[in-house]
């Protein structure tokens, strides 16, 4: 969980990767400070809500002249999010999705290390995918102990999702990432994050036909 998660609204939780993005692009080019007008416009976002979403979870405070310093702006808000500490997880289902998810580089800019991934399918297990080795199903808990896994990402048939789901949670994962159509029954503690795919392309699909 996060350290500041109590004081910090969840519309600025979710708006501080898309900082984070911004950021780093501008340290890329070499900027060395940055303004709050300068990432409200960037991200098109209110200035005045620039400044308190920074200031919730950085204490480097922007100067009327200079601005924030964006290498501490940067680090703040990677500590804020727990960036600065790559947390492993698991894959369950090697399909399409899960063989892409695995495969995805991006993870590592946001802390996430793919330790090993899990199918059914013999043709899959005991091969690799990107580098990461697939295992079967029951050895999820075995793995998840030996890696301190507390991350599970679920990418297999709505009908075993929950299956899945039960065993991560007796295997010691704390928090889910759900890409199954289905909803997941988990104790009180348990943090799951829906990615509802069908919801996403309804709500593109809705969007056109207003245009026309």
């Amino acid at each position: 969980m996060f350290e500041n998660e109590k004081t910090v609204p969840k519309q600025t939780v979710k708006r501080l990767p898309d900082y984070l993005t911004y950021l780093r692009g501008k340290a890329e080019e070499g900027v060395m400070t940055i303004s709050a007008p300068i990432v409200a416009k960037g991200l098109n976002l209110n200035e005045v809500q620039v400044r308190k979403d920074l200031a919730a979870v950085s204490e480097c405070g922007g100067k009327p002249r200079t601005g924030y310093l964006l290498r501490d702006l940067i680090l703040d808000i990677e500590k804020y999010l727990g960036y600065d500490n790559v947390k492993d997880a698991i894959i369950v289902g090697v399909g399409h999705l899960g063989s892409a998810l695995i495969s995805f580089e991006g993870f590592k800019n946001h802390g996430l290390n793919v330790v090993a991934g899990f199918d059914t399918n013999e043709k899959l297990i005991g091969t690799e995918v990107h580098g990461k080795r697939i295992f079967p199903i029951n050895r999820i808990s075995e793995i998840c102990k030996s890696f301190n896994v507390k991350i599970g990402i679920i990418t297999v048939p709505d009908k075993h999702a929950q299956e899945i789901c039960d065993i991560m949670v007796k295997a010691g994962v704390l928090a889910i990432w759900n890409f199954a159509q289905v909803h997941l029954n988990v104790p009180d503690d348990i943090i799951v994050q829906n990615e509802n795919l069908s919801a996403s392309i309804a709500l593109l699909s809705k969007s056109i036909k207003r245009r026309h």
